[in-house]
C-alpha cells in the first residue's frame, strides 16, 4: 500500500477543481452522474482513465459523507433509509467485484468504456421526463429476486466506474421498483455512501489515487453536496434545471473521452 501524490498544482488548477467538485456534488444530490464532470476534469489535469476513475471516489466519499449529513432527518427521511437495506448487500457486494475488476484495465479500454457509457446516459437523459413524476406504489413487493439481481448489477457497474450511479440507481428505483423520484433521491444518497467505502478503500489499497489531486476535488463535490442537499433538492425547477446542464456537461465529456481516437480522422 502506497499513497501517490501529485507535484505542486497551480492556483488555476486548484480552482478548477473546486468549481468543478461543488457543480458535481451539486448535480449528484440533485439527480446524478457528477462523474461526467470530474472524470474529463481530472484527466484535464493530467491524470490516466484508470488513475482518474481512482482519484474520484476521494471526491465521491465525502461528498456523499456531506449529503447524508445535510439531510433533514425527517421522518420520511428515516423509513426511506430502512427501505435501502434490501438494496444495499447486492450493492455492495456488487461495488467490491466491480472496483476489482476496474484497476487493472487497459487505459484505452477504460477510455472507451468511459466514452460508451457517457452516450447511454445522454440517451436516458434526453427521454421524457414526465414518466419520473410518480407517488411511490406501496403495493408492488420490492423484495424479488429480479430486484436484487438488478441492484446487484448496478453495485457491479458503480464500483467499476462510479460516473452515472445515481441516474441508473433513480432508473431503477423509479421505472422498476415504483418509488416516487424524491425518495429514490433519498434510498440514492444513502446506498451510495456505503457503496463508495468499499470501492474506496480496494483503490486507496492499490495505490491508484493521487491524493493531492483527490483531496481537492473532495473540498468541491462536499461543499456542494451540502448547499445541494439543504438548498435545491426542494426547488421546483431543481430537476429541470440540473437535466438541461447534464446534457450540456456529457455531450463535452464525450467529445472529450474520444478526441484521441477522432482527431487522427480530421
Amino acid at each position: 500500500m502506497y499513497a501517490n501524490f501529485s507535484p505542486m498544482l497551480d492556483w488555476f488548477e486548484l480552482i478548477a477543481l473546486v468549481i468543478g467538485g461543488f457543480a458535481a456534488g451539486l448535480i449528484n444530490v440533485v439527480a446524478g452522474n457528477g462523474s461526467a464532470i470530474t472524470l474529463p476534469l481530472l484527466m484535464w489535469v493530467g491524470l490516466d482513465a484508470n488513475a482518474a476513475n481512482a482519484t474520484n471516489r476521494v471526491g465521491a466519499l465525502f461528498q456523499t459523507t456531506s449529503a447524508i449529513s445535510a439531510l433533514s432527518k425527517t421522518a420520511r427521511t428515516k423509513y426511506m433509509m430502512k427501505q435501502s437495506y434490501f438494496i444495499i448487500p447486492p450493492v455492495i457486494i456488487g461495488a467490491i467485484i466491480g472496483a476489482n475488476l476496474a484497476i487493472d484495465l487497459p487505459e484505452d479500454l477504460m477510455r472507451i468504456t468511459i466514452g460508451s457509457i457517457m452516450i447511454l446516459l445522454l440517451i436516458t437523459t434526453l427521454t421524457n421526463p414526465k414518466k419520473w413524476l410518480i407517488p411511490t406504489d406501496g403495493s408492488k413487493n420490492k423484495r424479488t429476486p429480479a430486484l436484487w439481481l438488478t441492484y446487484f448489477g448496478l453495485g457491479l457497474y458503480g464500483g467499476f466506474i462510479q460516473m452515472g450511479f445515481g441516474i441508473f440507481f433513480l432508473s431503477i428505483s423509479v421505472l422498476l421498483a415504483k418509488y416516487a423520484l424524491r425518495d429514490g433521491n433519498i434510498m440514492k444518497l444513502f446506498v451510495a455512501f456505503l457503496m463508495t467505502i468499499p470501492a474506496f478503500i480496494i483503490y486507496a489499497w492499490s495505490g491508484s489515487i493521487d491524493w493531492a489531486y483527490g483531496l481537492t476535488l473532495a473540498l468541491g463535490t462536499s461543499l456542494g453536496a451540502r448547499f445541494g442537499a439543504k438548498k435545491v433538492v426542494q426547488h421546483k425547477k431543481a430537476n429541470a434545471i440540473t437535466r438541461k446542464v447534464l446534457i450540456a456537461v456529457i455531450l463535452v465529456a464525450i467529445v472529450k473521452m474520444f478526441q484521441p481516437y477522432i482527431a487522427p480522422l480530421i
